[in-house]
């Protein structure tokens, strides 16, 4: 018999339950026994609607209140010290937010990509001293809660090599060394699962995908001969790209079985068979658990039939990785397109399209309809015309060198936009968004309903905007933004105005802790049939005389933020969005906004995990975002802005996008991000961002003036902006204001003392 498993399943809830019930809690509205309460009955909803799906195996450990990986810091025991000893949901949410209930700030852990995702991961801390016990019992708790209902469970832990490569030291030392103290903590808690009768274990172990040191590529084999002594079935799983040259080492390590993505690589497939024994289990990744397409049934089936070919052993099917990434249930979205809606499945439908897959190997016949329908699907699509726009297509033909170059090199317009702006030593902006207060979103909510007309609702975004641009004024901030009060996300905005997108009610996928996004579905050609932020940006400059920045999000990163489509090269439709923001951009000039803000938060996430493959993602990925920015004249001033990003690697490529600004986040870090641009002699201008807006925390003058000075000896201080790390949409106002006026008065004490 075939078994089928998922390696993880959303944590959300059909309606965000726990989005909802964590803010509630911060809130202090509900106390920590609802929180829980809450918790517990979406795991169970979740684990029957997989059982009843047709698993074999149930994940157990994959839902967390936060993240999985500060989960497993916690486990092991590993809390940085200014968080105390103690070990509860009030520490938990410190590491996470900063703040508890208790309201007492810290400075959070760092958070940044989970690999290629747009899921954020809290940076575990070691010290040369660390000492790791196990120290939760969430994960044998959450077992038992499902043995109790009957099913079959298998904990998912994250894998003592890819935790320790996550994790960044606090001091100078190799933290590879910190692994014999740790495997004795992996050790027990597999003892413990043993002793609850769990058969199989998944640990996850991505950075077999990654290029590694040989050194852990080494670790590799002792870390997995000293758990083998442990009496579980080990089940390895790797995700997100190929084995590649690990190929062979993975193989033999010697655990039970292994699972590897066939969908993101299958062309892996080859060299796994080569070195995998009979005598194990070989779990194949056949659904894709990072986008929403129906899977081709057909052609997954055949990769079964080649497997069974040469390999004699058991064979298990499960998702490509975790469900995590796509959203819960297409059935909840009862207004999209039909035609379209078939081409679609949600980790719902992805979990029924793993039976069918089961069952066409083991009762062919009884799987004909299923397979024929998936054919048909797949049929449909590729041949709709729906998909293709003659005109977007012959407008791609057009594109060349001229259309990526700014008339001049940036020291030219660096002089002309000083003298146009005439901005202080030490500029200070926002990133762009301001808080959306309940009766914005009810502006929103009711205009789109109907409720109220197109004039009422201009006529309280414009209200909104004024007071936007008059707090900015008081505050003393040096360029404005009109603070996108239209906006509901800084994608979905820009989608439901674009040809190409398509967008559902209830296709939530968790971003990190409660923050949750609605990913567009780009399914067709990308256009621009109307401009998209005229008005609003116009309105704004016209009740200031300081400079208003026009606010747009970067073709990189509409593309890694949306569910993209998957019948033609990721570049063609990164050019696309690109020339329907060139557009954009060159009304924005022509509207009088001297400022452009092109956000590319996205623009390291896409990087693949191979470094042999960085080098055409960037080539494309920086083409794109010049050919929407290189239309304006010298004068006009282009900023980026980059979220959590490591940039050592990648510096010449951030250079090569001859963005005029680029301001990042790197309050976290305490400006450790900055390093990059000691080497590099950057030649454009930075915001470094002193405020971190992820959490509540208002961040004193002293502490803005502190990671000023530091970025300063990194950074030649005539090219420092001083900016929070990202938007505050997410805050509120009795939050922003004394962290804004204290971040102004950062910069006014930087300008008197140079």
């Amino acid at each position: 018999m075939t078994k089928t498993h998922n390696l993880g399943f959303p944590r959300l809830g059909e309606n965000r339950e726990l989005k909802f019930a964590l803010e509630r809690y911060w809130r202090g509205e509900i106390d920590h026994s609802i929180l829980h309460a809450t918790a517990a009955e979406l795991r169970q909803r979740h684990w029957k609607l997989q059982a009843n799906s047709g698993l074999d195996l149930i994940p157990v450990g994959d839902f967390s209140y936060y993240d999985q990986v500060l989960d497993t810091s916690i486990m092991l025991g590993v809390i940085p010290e200014r968080f105390g000893s103690s070990i509860n949901l009030d520490t938990y949410f410190r590491m996470a937010r900063g703040r508890a209930n208790d309201g007492v700030p810290f400075r959070a852990c760092e958070m940044t990509k989970w690999f290629d995702t747009n899921y954020h991961y809290l940076v575990p801390e070691v010290a040369a001293d660390q000492q790791f016990e196990l120290s939760s019992t969430k994960l044998f708790d959450e077992t038992r809660e499902l043995q109790v209902l009957g099913y079959q469970p298998k904990p998912v832990l994250l894998g003592p090599l890819t935790w320790l490569w996550l994790a960044k030291t606090t001091g100078d030392f190799n933290k590879l060394d910190l692994l014999e103290r740790l495997l004795p903590a992996y050790s027990n808690i597999l003892q413990r699962l043993a002793y609850q009768d769990v058969e199989w274990v998944q640990i996850d172990e991505p950075i077999l995908v990654l290029d590694l040191p040989n050194a852990w590529r080494n670790a590799f084999e002792l870390v997995y001969n000293r758990l083998q002594s442990c009496p579980v079935k080990i089940l390895l799983a790797t995700y997100f790209g190929e084995l590649g040259e690990h190929a062979s080492l993975t193989c033999k390590l010697p655990v039970a079985g292994l699972h590897v993505d066939l969908v993101r690589a299958p062309e892996q497939l080859t060299a796994v068979l080569d070195n995998f024994p009979n005598h194990k289990i070989l779990s194949l990744g056949l659904i894709d658990g990072r986008n929403i397409w129906r899977t081709d049934l057909n052609a997954a089936l055949a990769t079964v039939s080649v497997v069974r070919e040469r390999f004699k052993g058991e064979l298990w099917l499960a998702p490509s990785c975790s469900l995590l990434h796509v959203p819960i249930d297409l059935e909840l979205e009862k207004d999209l397109e039909p035609t379209i809606k078939s081409w679609l499945a949600f980790a719902r439908q992805k979990l029924t399209e793993l039976e069918v897959l089961r069952l066409a190997i083991e009762e062919p016949e009884a799987a004909e309809p299923e397979l024929a329908a998936s054919a048909a699907a797949i049929r449909a699509r590729r041949e709709s015309g729906l998909t293709h726009n003659p005109a977007v297509q012959t407008r791609l033909s057009t594109i060349n060198d001229s259309l990526t170059q700014r008339q001049n090199p940036f020291p030219v317009r660096q002089e002309q936009q000083r003298a146009k702006l005439n901005l202080p030593a030490y500029p200070t902006t926002t990133i762009g968004s301001f808080p959306q207060t309940p009766e914005i979103r009810k502006a929103r909510a009711d205009f789109k309903r109907g409720l109220i007309s197109e004039a009422d609702y201009i006529r309280q975004m414009e209200q909104t905007i004024e007071f936007c641009v008059r707090e900015q004024e008081d505050l003393g901030l040096d360029v404005l933004v009109h603070g996108e009060a239209e906006r509901n996300d800084m994608v979905e905005y820009f989608g439901e105005q674009l040809d190409g997108f398509l967008f559902t009610a209830n296709g939530w996928v968790q971003s990190y802790g409660s923050r949750c996004v609605k990913p567009p579905i780009i399914y067709g050609d990308v256009s621009r049939p109307t401009p998209m932020t005229i008005r609003w940006s116009r309105y704004a400059q016209s009740l200031t005389a300081k400079p208003m920045k026009g606010m747009l999000t970067g073709p990189v990163t509409l593309l890694n933020w949306s569910f993209v489509r998957d019948d033609q090269p990721r570049a063609t439709t990164a050019y696309q969005l690109a020339l329907a923001l060139r557009d954009e951009v060159t009304d924005l000039e022509h509207a009088g906004i001297p400022v452009i803000q092109i956000d590319e938060a996205a623009f390291r996430e896409g990087l693949p995990p191979r470094q042999s493959r960085w080098h055409d993602y960037l080539d494309w990925a920086v083409r794109a975002f010049r050919i929407c920015s290189s239309g304006v004249k010298d004068s006009t001033q282009i900023h980026t802005h980059m979220c959590y990003s490591e940039f050592n690697d990648i510096i010449t490529a951030i250079a090569e996008l001859d963005a005029d600004v680029i301001t990042i986040e790197t309050s976290r870090s305490n400006m450790e991000l900055l390093d990059a641009f000691i080497d590099f002699n950057y030649p454009n201008e930075i915001g470094p961002g002193v405020y971190d807006i992820h959490s509540p925390n208002v961040p004193t003058t002293q502490d803005m003036i502190a990671l000023l000075k530091i970025a300063g000896e990194r950074i030649e201080p005539d090219k420092l902006w001083v900016n929070p790390d990202c938007g505050l949409k997410t805050r509120q106002w009795q939050d922003v204001k004394p962290s804004l006026a204290n971040m102004t008065a950062a910069a006014h004490t930087l300008r008197s003392s140079t």
